[in-house]
């Protein structure tokens, strides 16, 4: 089932790299920042289409669309079509499309794919995150050695303050700081032990279902930024890093705790 996933999701980037940046059509959803275009949508359509050819039972609960579905006792794909939209219209080329499969609301499955760098991060519960076929593991940094990525929230205007808050104080206990706008890639960037810590104090099930696996399976550890277990059925705050750094950031004067 993992290697049929992932060969839709494949397909799915092609679509995104042909994309044609005069006929993006973007629209503007409820928030700041909140962009939707033509190819949010075909990709969406596409991965509805074909993961459900593989799985005709799931639940799908995808962005672009309807979000009142519960995930349910049995299997539910969960999935962002494009995470990093406003990168996507910009043509920053940081970008992906993140599909998790849930059961019983436990990930099973995990894909993120950057078709830009052609980086396909995939995970399975209890056999291992991999890179393009690499096995991953997290980074064993302790923060003070260590990058921090984080996002803003850009759809929550009342957390920006503490968000910025936060960064300045993670940026003086660690050797730098990161915003790359896909927290679906920054997870996967903690899962390759790229960066040592990650956080965005609210996040939607689509944006972290996928790469919170990868995470896991890669030795990482992922929470809410108050220690408590990630929700897949409704938005929360997002904390993730290799066991050290993620242990370091509950140790640092100033830190937020947010559900």
């Amino acid at each position: 089932m993992l290697d049929e996933i992932v060969t839709v999701v494949k397909k799915c980037g092609d679509i995104i790299l042909f994309a044609d940046g005069a006929e993006r059509n973007v629209s503007s959803k409820e928030g700041r920042a909140n962009f939707v275009t033509k190819y949010d949508v075909a990709v969406q359509a596409y991965l509805e289409e074909e993961l459900l050819k593989i799985l005709p039972e799931a639940v799908f609960i995808g962005e672009e669309g309807e979000h009142s579905k519960a995930i349910g006792e049995g299997y539910a794909f969960i999935v962002d079509p494009i995470d990093g939209t406003t990168n996507f219209i910009k043509n920053y080329h940081r970008s992906c499309v993140s599909v998790g499969l849930a059961l019983h609301g436990t990930m099973e499955i995990g894909v993120v794919y950057n078709p830009y760098s052609n980086e396909m991060f995939y995970a399975q519960r209890g056999k291992g995150a991999f890179l393009n076929g690499q096995l991953l593991h997290v980074s064993s940094n302790r923060l003070e050695e260590g990058l921090v990525c984080f996002g803003t929230s850009p759809y929550y205007a009342e957390l920006i303050d503490q968000t910025f808050d936060l960064v300045k104080i993670l940026h003086r206990a660690s050797l730098d700081v990161r915003r790359s706008g896909s927290a679906a890639l920054d997870l996967c960037d903690i899962a390759s032990g790229r960066c040592e810590l990650f956080f965005e104090c609210r996040l939607s099930p689509w944006d972290y279902a996928a790469g919170s696996l990868i995470v896991q399976e890669a030795g990482g550890r992922i929470s809410r930024m108050d220690g408590t277990g990630i929700s897949l059925d409704k938005g929360c705050s997002v904390l993730a890093g290799g066991p050290a750094a993620w242990e370091d950031y509950f140790k640092l004067e100033g830190h937020m705790e947010l559900a």
